[in-house]
């Protein structure tokens, strides 16, 4: 792999807001190709946001979840299905520290190198001289329209075994299903494999990491960075309506907004309950890489925590994007005239995500409780 040491923390968040008036000017351009524009994809490349967590000796920046989090907020506060993508694309760095050093630099020749790809093991794998023979139907690729290599959680025949795939895109069919509520950009479609032969070199388990570290401690890390999304999306709500309320008046009465008891209201509750859901996600991926840093297992409270507070950003971004909806009034519908339509069909859709389903409420109850949740990313 190319070394390259000066894309920091400092130096990719930046280059993200260099690139937000390019992204702005595109948002209906990606919504209605229901995916990411090839050259758009070339600029996040250069960014180098699909690079986050590739490892340091490699020439990766091997961001902390926090900083992961961080920068995927950004791109989402420009636009949600980008920052979604972005959010997927990252994982190629978590994927590589999976496989043996020589299989990982072959797949991944480049720093930049974007994945997709659904875990679960909705494919069936038959072990075979070398590999595996794998069948299945995977939906919500996000990114599969743009990634470099893809991903399908599979069922090993006979041993009941959980293994990850890792193939090219030309070894799917990718059937064009994507058509929804929102994040419509994110090109989250279905995809398929039939007879496909899979080097057993080429497929990982997340119970084998074959580069320790903290990143790879827990099964979860895919998941840590994941708030970013709701929490970027709803800080773009946040500041639209703060510059409507700036030159807005009641009508009737034509009470300025700027001077309205029932708007101050409004934008402080909404202020404080984002607030609040942003410092849990992020006090809690404190608290959980800490111990990770320091080679404990984290304990069952503090993998709640980081459980609980991703379920929480979701739902509560959600919310807030809602409120600030139903204060613009009539306005709102109107996809031309602002953002607030998009952001909310945005938040719709990523809260019908497993993360942002109440089923988490119950993991991390039972976690809490001293059991342990059949869900492998807790």
């Amino acid at each position: 792999m190319p070394t390259d040491t000066t894309l920091d923390f400092g130096t990719i968040i930046g280059r993200v807001r260099q690139l937000e008036p390019d992204i702005r000017a595109r948002a209906d351009e990606i919504d209605e190709l229901r995916r990411l524009p090839g050259d758009l994809v070339a600029q996040l490349r250069e960014a180098g946001v699909f690079r986050l967590a590739m490892p340091a000796e490699w020439g990766g920046p091997d961001l902390t979840p926090a900083q992961q989090t961080e920068i995927v907020e950004e791109v989402s506060r420009i636009d949600a299905s980008v920052g979604w993508c972005v959010m997927i694309g990252m994982d190629s760095g978590i994927f590589a520290r999976y496989l043996e050093p020589a299989v990982a630099r072959r797949l991944f020749p480049r720093l930049d190198m974007i994945t997709a790809g659904w875990l679960p093991p909705a494919g069936l794998a038959r072990e075979v001289d070398g590999g595996y023979l794998v069948d299945g139907h995977w939906r919500f690729g996000s990114g599969c329209t743009h990634a470099d290599l893809i991903v399908g959680g599979c069922t090993v025949h006979a041993a009941e075994s959980w293994r990850v795939i890792v193939a090219q895109p030309s070894d799917f069919t990718i059937v064009d299903t994507w058509h929804t509520t929102g994040l419509a950009g994110s090109g989250s479609r279905d995809y398929t494999a039939s007879n496909l032969f899979v080097p057993r070199e080429h497929t990982f388990s997340f119970d084998q990491p074959i580069h320790p570290g903290p990143l790879t401690r827990q099964r979860e890390a895919i998941n840590r960075k994941m708030p970013g999304v709701p929490l970027g999306a709803a800080r773009a709500a946040l500041d639209y309506v703060h510059q409507v309320a700036a030159r807005r008046t009641e009508r009737p009465g034509g009470m300025r907004w700027a001077h309205s008891p029932r708007v101050w209201r409004a934008i402080g509750s909404c202020e404080m309950r984002l607030s609040a859901a942003r410092s849990f996600v992020y006090s809690s991926l404190a608290d959980q890489w800490a111990e990770l840093t320091e080679g404990r297992e984290p304990s069952p409270r503090v993998r709640a925590a980081v459980a609980l507070a991703r379920y929480h950003a979701f739902r509560e971004a959600r919310d807030v994007v809602g409120e600030l909806y139903d204060l613009i009034g009539g306005e709102a519908v109107y996809s031309a005239r602002t953002p607030l339509d998009r952001i909310h069909r945005d938040l719709i859709t990523a809260c019908q995500h497993v993360v942002a389903q109440s089923r988490t409420l119950e993991h991390a109850g039972e976690l809490l409780l001293g059991g342990q949740p059949d869900y492998a990313f807790i």
